[in-house]
């Protein structure tokens, strides 16, 4: 491990000094709070939608509105139906669920929705598009178990820009266990959405993202000068005086998030991005990258108010730091105020739900996925200025190239490579199990299913392909850092 973080510090530090920018152009994308927040405004909590009391039908608006990002200060940003970010929708496992999306932005958009099983077709990927003025009625039947998943944009070459500008919104997955198990279940009191993201602000409060990103951007990421968390900057969360449940998501375009309370307090991991874990797995300190959800259970009974902090992205150096002078503090990102009110839920579960058994020596295939995050292929700017050029396996993204083949009903290893910098790997459709990190095996709290990794060095991976897609709607896989993938860094697989 350490010739391979040796490498990647030595291919990010080379790359900046060829692009003219080692400190100085970095400064602006450092996590900097600057001046020390004042946690005074109300965690904002999306709006929940039951699918299930109203007829399994919901529809979203996508369109753009005025939002206070930063206190007093509003400003452009897109959201479904709402000024920014999206609701909640609670999706019950056997139903089938009908969704009407409206695109009221005045440009293309898509909505994917990130961690639902559903076929190609309704997959919500770059091949279906909704056009300015136009509407998609995809039908979604939710067959897998309880998971925390997320819907947000995938069109080819504008990902990034319209999910800074707001486009992100949760999906709850719900099949009964929350109950079996006696989880906190009630949303927005004790079982509460935390979206964390990164931006960068003009003096008006404006968000800054430039259509036409410079080099440097695209090779490691929008990285915003202040964090935010649910849409607003320095808030509060009044919860319950007992245990509380937590629904992390970490939707920025390209920073990992360590996670930690700021009395150092334990806490446990229940779930990761497809489901459950087999049993609580107990941290004190927690990394996230982008695209990746867990959930955590955080006790609050001794009603002692204490921050949620976040540090340095270790993987990226200079890149990601959190604090103005570049040091490796940790810094606060929102408040717990614990209620007077004490919690129904007291005590952690000793045991979850045991995943569903994945066996390598049932894997029908091996296959190998290169990233690389050194420019490749040579061509001309897109119509929003992004420079293509990032790959996997040698091949910049194209959407009449089927990369792989895979077949219904079976298991294939993917072997996931990284080169010059830790990347977030995503695959659309299916969901895997992590074999190996960097040759170990993977730690506790990342043994259940899931559908996003942090590859450092090299991943291997244990992927179930249980839905279909075709060469008309095929399925993705990616970085999740964004601007890798509008400029390329993705290929497109069919499931037959």
């Amino acid at each position: 491990m350490r010739s391979t973080m040796n490498r990647r510090q030595f291919a990010i530090g080379s790359a900046a000094i060829m692009s003219g920018g080692l400190v100085g152009g970095l400064v602006g994308s450092r996590l900097a709070q600057g001046d020390p927040l004042r946690f005074d405004r109300h965690l904002p909590i999306p709006p929940l939608i039951d699918a299930a009391k109203q007829g399994n039908a919901v529809k979203l608006k996508v369109s753009s509105g005025r939002h206070a990002f930063l206190k007093g200060k509003p400003t452009q940003a897109y959201g479904y139906s709402g000024p920014v970010l999206g609701p909640a929708i609670r999706m019950r496992r056997g139903d089938e669920v009908q969704m009407t999306v409206e695109n009221a932005l005045g440009f293309d958009t898509t909505v994917h929705w990130h961690g639902l099983l559903v076929p190609g077709d309704v997959d919500g990927g770059p091949h279906q598009v909704i056009k300015s003025g136009g509407t998609w009625r995809p039908k979604l039947k939710i067959e897998q178990p309880a998971s925390t998943a997320w819907f947000h944009p995938n069109l080819h070459h504008d990902t990034a820009r319209q999910i800074y500008m707001g486009l992100t919104g949760l999906i709850i997955v719900d099949d009964g266990s929350d109950a079996d198990l006696g989880l906190p279940r009630t949303y927005g009191v004790d079982d509460v959405p935390i979206i964390i993201q990164d931006r960068s602000f003009d003096s008006d409060g404006s968000l800054l993202y430039d259509r036409r990103p410079d080099p440097q951007t695209i090779q490691y990421g929008n990285r915003g000068s202040t964090i935010i968390v649910n849409g607003v900057v320095g808030p509060v969360a009044k919860v319950r005086a007992g245990v509380v449940r937590l629904r992390i998501l970490n939707a920025a375009n390209a920073q990992n998030f360590d996670l930690r309370f700021s009395d150092r307090r334990e806490f446990r991991v229940i779930a990761s991005d497809a489901g459950f874990l087999s049993t609580p797995v107990p941290m004190r300190q927690l990394r996230i990258s982008p695209a990746e959800r867990f959930e955590i259970l955080v006790d609050f009974a001794e009603r002692q108010p204490v921050m949620l902090e976040t540090g340095p992205d270790p993987l990226m150096g200079i890149f990601g730091a959190v604090s103005p002078d570049g040091s490796t503090d940790f810094v606060s990102i929102m408040r717990f105020e614990p209620t007077v009110a004490e919690g129904t839920i007291r005590d952690f579960p000793a045991r979850l739900v045991e995943p569903d058994a994945a066996a390598l020596e049932k894997a029908v295939r091996r296959r190998q996925f290169v990233l690389d995050s050194g420019i490749c292929g040579g061509k001309r700017p897109t119509e929003t200025g992004m420079l293509p050029g990032l790959c996997i396996n040698g091949k910049s993204h194209d959407l009449d190239r089927m990369d792989a083949e895979t077949e219904l009903g079976t298991l294939e290893v993917w072997e996931i490579v990284s080169f010059g910098m830790a990347h977030p790997f995503h695959v659309h459709g299916a969901s895997f199990r992590i074999s190996s990190l960097a040759g170990a095996p993977p730690p506790a709290h990342l043994a259940g299913w899931k559908d996003v990794v942090l590859v450092e060095d090299r991943a291997e991976l244990l992927v179930a392909f249980n839905h279909r897609a075709t060469p008309a709607h095929p399925f993705m896989y990616h970085c999740h850092i964004l601007e890798h993938q509008d400029a390329g860094m993705m290929g497109q697989y069919v499931c037959v």
